[in-house]
């Protein structure tokens, strides 16, 4: 089936975008094309139609809630104010059959005043203020990037959000760009090990309390292992960690979605610092990983003397059970969502 389908990527952190172009190459296998919209540059391998959004947070944005009925939407904002005009203008003339948004309320929410239905990303965290349940409410179909286990797990990837709205998200799973290596169980030396030990550090492009001196210290109170640092400036960015993750003997990283993929799929055990976050996304994220799941989870930068044993600690975890939170078919799963709900939609349209 041909069709159009348009995906909104949110432009704070990298793992929306992924997400855009995970899904735009899945779908184009099945003859439907993807078109872009965000106020980030065009990514150079996207294919297909990008809508360049105005930006909508800059200059001094004020009255951004409306009274707490939204998350941003600011009064007398020129940037909001033709954002939202190129979103519609590009909804009417297109004519989609189905907006992808990731993440927005007021976009879930412009989509359907235009007759759009919208399929919404969901983040972890607690989403049951008034502006989420508008937008999730009204979205036709809801998808996390998280295993059922965590779904389903007594604390849950989403706290406090209604069991109708929990019901109807659907949990495919953590999508990775990198292929899914098969996870080893570390096991610890029990012998004079040649050379030292290996710890990737993997901080993410929507923001970190990681300091240069907080990287330095661990560095120098853990003289056995070798420092990997990625994505803590620019100078350290990469668009491919998945080489030096699968060398690494741990990985220390933060809590966002695309981090925790990207280690799932390398499959190493990781020490997880979740960040501050709106909603505490990486906090319950680090909750639900506390329970269970190959990862040593601290609520801050742990003092230098902590180190040692916090990496001998981690480097000690089975790591196999990151194969159930990214099992490599997410991408999948996350296309069949897509297509089902165009289906129904279509479906409903003709009776």
């Amino acid at each position: 089936m041909t069709g159009l389908v348009g995906y909104y990527v949110h432009h704070v952190g990298s793992g929306h975008r992924h997400r855009a172009e995970v899904l735009a190459a899945r779908l184009a296998e099945d003859g439907t094309s993807v078109t872009g919209l965000s106020s980030l540059p065009r990514p150079r391998t996207w294919s297909g139609e990008w809508v360049q959004l105005p930006s909508d947070d800059d200059g001094d944005p004020r009255e951004v809630t409306a009274r707490g009925h939204l998350h941003w939407a600011p009064l007398g904002h020129d940037g909001t104010r033709a954002r939202a005009a190129a979103i519609s203008a590009w909804l009417a003339s297109a004519a989609p059959d189905l907006l992808v948004v990731d993440v927005s309320v007021e976009v879930l929410l412009l989509a359907r005043l235009h007759g759009v239905p919208a399929v919404g990303v969901v983040l972890p965290g607690r989403r049951d203020d008034p502006a989420h349940l508008l937008g999730l409410g009204i979205a036709e179909a809801l998808v996390g990037f998280w295993p059922r286990a965590a779904h389903e797990a007594p604390l849950g990837m989403t706290p406090g959000l209604p069991g109708d709205v929990h019901d109807r998200l659907v949990p495919v799973g953590a999508l990775s760009r990198h292929p899914v290596r098969p996870a080893r169980r570390t096991r610890v030396p029990t012998g004079p090990r040649p050379g030292p030990r290996s710890v990737a550090l993997l901080l993410g492009s929507g923001g970190h309390d990681v300091s240069a001196d907080d990287v330095r210290v661990a560095r120098e109170a853990t003289p056995g292992w070798q420092w990997h640092v990625l994505g803590a400036d620019r100078e350290t960015w990469v668009d491919d960690p998945s080489a030096v993750l699968a060398a690494a003997d741990v990985v220390v990283t933060h809590a966002g979605q695309n981090a925790l993929a990207e280690t799932a799929a390398a499959g190493r055990p990781a020490v997880v610092l979740p960040q501050r976050r709106p909603h505490a996304e990486q906090r319950t994220t680090g909750d639900v990983l506390a329970d269970g799941w190959p990862a040593v989870v601290r609520a801050a930068w742990p003092a230098a003397h902590e180190w040692p044993e916090l990496l001998d600690r981690a480097a000690a975890l089975d790591a196999r059970r990151w194969t159930q939170w990214c099992d490599g078919w997410a991408a999948d799963r996350f296309a069949g969502v897509v297509l089902e709900t165009r289906a129904r939609v279509l479906d409903r349209s003709v009776a």
